[in-house]
């Protein structure tokens, strides 16, 4: 017999400002300094900022020159996504002291079923501030955490008391917390439906669940059940520690654009390798390729090309990629080139949840 919705312990524990807090942790001159690890060239982006950083409004995914804008003092340090990935390890590894239950969402967040736990302990408030103790003392490293019995209250919980802070919500709370809750909160509403809902009056969560189903499928269409339910604290998704990876990538955002097709094709038969790589890493070969183009004008363009058996092989990934990108004239200057491999020969093998993509940024 399973385990009521009421009586599921979820915690979702989330790094603080992650990236941005290794390299202060690795280079103690950084530490209480606005950094952004990333790009601070004509052309580049902020990976992760300091919360020293966030204070000017410094953000993730802002250019690099909007960064500086902001904060003319920043320091701007290159991403080492291999030392990320290896503190990321130890991270899950303190988790499993816990739980085989271990759904990773990316590097520096993932979320824990402690309902049935190894350390016997019915807390999960307790074995959350336990783990996060242990990162402390054993990584240096600060993490927030969210508390619930389900996974989309826990995530949005664990944002409350950032930085280095957690949030318990209980089941008898779960409801009231909703309601409460402004609607830009929760978590999967971004600012285009947020903006949305304020023209229908919907405010908070009490506003939302005013709302009937059939007046939020009516304007927000499949999406509408979801919303009725979240606010309702249906929300049934187990914690799910394999998930068949859907695709391997990898893509450059370039110094500079490209105008000529034969700099691209220097640039694909350089992604092409690194593409090779992290198949055979991944232990991985797919059929279907697809060519991505992101012009300078931010537009992206997609080209793909389904083959009659598996591949890894870096020469046949660039032949490929190739033919796909003179398959039709090039619209504009391209600011980044990337290629994945989908339909992977996984089957039911299980794999980490997490995309492989690796994302490379010109100084």
């Amino acid at each position: 017999m399973g385990v009521s919705i009421n009586d599921k312990k979820i915690i979702h524990v989330d790094m603080d400002a992650f990236f941005a807090s290794v390299e202060q942790l690795d280079n103690p001159k950084l530490k209480g300094k606005p950094i952004a690890v990333g790009g601070g060239g004509e052309r580049g982006v902020v990976a992760a900022a300091s919360y020293e950083a966030r204070k000017f409004n410094v953000r993730s995914a802002m250019s690099g020159k909007q960064a500086k804008k902001n904060c003319p003092h920043l320091i701007f340090v290159k991403p080492r996504f291999e030392r990320y990935k290896e503190i990321s390890q130890k991270i899950r590894a303190i988790f499993y002291d816990y739980t085989d239950l271990v759904e990773p969402l990316s590097l520096d967040e993932a979320y824990l079923d402690v309902t049935e736990n190894k350390k016997g302990n019915p807390s999960a408030s307790l074995i959350a501030k336990e783990i996060r103790t242990r990162i402390f003392k054993e990584l240096g490293l600060n993490a927030s955490a969210g508390i619930s019995n389900s996974k989309f209250v826990a995530k949005i919980a664990s944002d409350i008391n950032k930085p280095n802070g957690q949030k318990t919500i209980p089941p008898e709370d779960v409801i009231s917390f909703l309601e409460e809750l402004p609607i830009e909160k929760f978590f999967g509403i971004g600012k285009v439906t947020a903006s949305k809902m304020y023209n229908l009056g919907i405010f908070n969560g009490k506003n939302l669940k005013d709302k009937s189903e059939e007046f939020l499928k009516q304007h927000f269409k499949n999406s509408g059940t979801h919303y009725y339910n979240i606010v309702r604290g249906i929300h049934h998704s187990e914690v799910k520690p394999n998930r068949i990876r859907k695709s391997v990538a990898a893509e450059h955002t370039f110094a500079k654009n490209l105008t000529s097709e034969i700099f691209m094709l220097k640039k694909l038969d350089k992604i092409s390798e690194e593409l090779e790589q992290r198949l055979i890493r991944s232990k991985v070969s797919g059929k279907t390729i697809t060519l991505k183009i992101k012009y300078s004008d931010f537009k992206t363009q997609t080209r793909s090309k389904i083959l009659p058996y598996f591949v890894k092989n870096k020469a046949i990934l660039f032949e490929t990629v190739k033919e796909l990108l003179f398959q039709e004239k090039i619209l504009n200057s391209v600011r980044l080139l990337g290629i994945s491999v989908t339909n992977l020969n996984i089957h039911s093998k299980k794999t980490e949840k997490i995309i492989d993509i690796q994302l490379k940024f010109e100084f």
